[in-house]
């Protein structure tokens, strides 16, 4: 049986992918299974471009989604194509990842040593070797309060459901992981099923990893496995001149699906709160705030779902 089918999503970032993928190639040396590239129906000729730098490639293909569903529709459309004879785990690698020769080895050998864990994620750092933070909690009413309320005596309050804990040094179990490098035993989306496609973008790992655990599947961050990543390029975060609609559903999706509207309301609530107290302190103090615009309203239009919703 094959063992390794890696996955790496493209949307209109070909020149990167490219180079993602040669990078893939590399640390698939020495390991059975192949790599399929996703275009996401990026219609900007990237299907074209990928088609001539890298269809000829062994082991590698190239195949068209035909729609733009998102970041787990897509990369669901590339699990599904499978490898003649089947795979033993998926390997979902960004557009704008770069592993080291040794990664997905690092993760393979994590999985085939601890067969009683599911999803095992690297160790991600930027160009200049800085890390990125990719390990977390799984969100909660006491993380959305205390994520938006930015405020130390409520930080050190709720230090236990805080989402981002500082980055573990050593290879550990964590609750998710971000999707930038991550290996997923395929029996284990065999008995959850696949990315659900309710999300466009963001939460959908979350859910992922949440599913996978109630199934007693846990996730590891791996910190031997290492991968470059510029972060952001396919979605243009960064770039962000206010939170697009998606952010907005996932992040609804989410709490409902996992935990019922009451609780997601109560969620929203205590979200709303946090950032009350934090723009009482920008106010007050003078401090610089770091909300997207229009974040504030949108937050709440979205949540009473009233018609205007924010764009996507």
């Amino acid at each position: 049986m094959n063992r390794v089918h890696c996955i790496i999503l493209n949307w209109r970032t070909a020149e990167m992918t490219v180079d993602a993928a040669r990078a893939a190639v590399q640390a698939m040396e020495g390991i059975e299974g192949a790599i399929t590239i996703v275009d996401n129906d990026s219609q900007d000729g990237s299907f074209e471009k990928l088609q001539a730098e890298c269809g000829s490639w062994p082991r590698v293909r190239v195949v068209q989604s035909g729609r733009n569903g998102g970041y787990g529709a897509g990369n669901n459309f590339g699990i599904r194509t499978g490898l003649p004879g089947g795979a033993d785990y998926v390997y979902i690698l960004n557009s704008d990842a770069f592993p080291a020769p040794d990664a997905i080895r690092a993760l393979l050998d994590y999985l085939e040593t601890h067969p009683d864990v599911g999803l095992a994620g690297s160790h991600i750092h930027g160009p200049d070797g800085a890390p990125h933070t990719t390990a977390f909690r799984f969100p909660s009413i006491g993380s959305e309060f205390e994520g938006a309320a930015r405020t130390g005596i409520f930080s050190r309050l709720l230090e236990s459901r805080i989402i981002a804990p500082p980055l573990p040094t050593q290879t550990t179990r964590v609750d998710w992981l971000a999707g930038a490098s991550v290996m997923i035993r395929q029996a284990v989306l065999d008995q959850i099923g696949l990315f659900d496609e309710t999300f466009f973008l963001y939460f959908e790992e979350t859910d992922l990893c949440r599913r996978a655990a109630l199934a007693g599947w846990p996730t590891a961050y791996v910190v031997e496995s290492r991968v470059a990543h510029i972060g952001s390029v396919s979605t243009g975060m960064k770039d962000w001149s206010r939170t697009p609609r998606y952010w907005f559903e996932s992040r609804h999706h989410y709490f409902v699906k996992n935990h019922g509207k009451l609780y997601a309301w109560l969620a929203t609530l205590a979200h709303w709160a946090g950032l009350g107290i934090f723009r009482l302190r920008v106010l007050v103090q003078g401090k610089t705030s770091h909300t997207p615009p229009y974040f504030f309203r949108d937050f709440l239009t979205y949540s009473l779902g009233l018609r205007s919703k924010p764009e996507k």
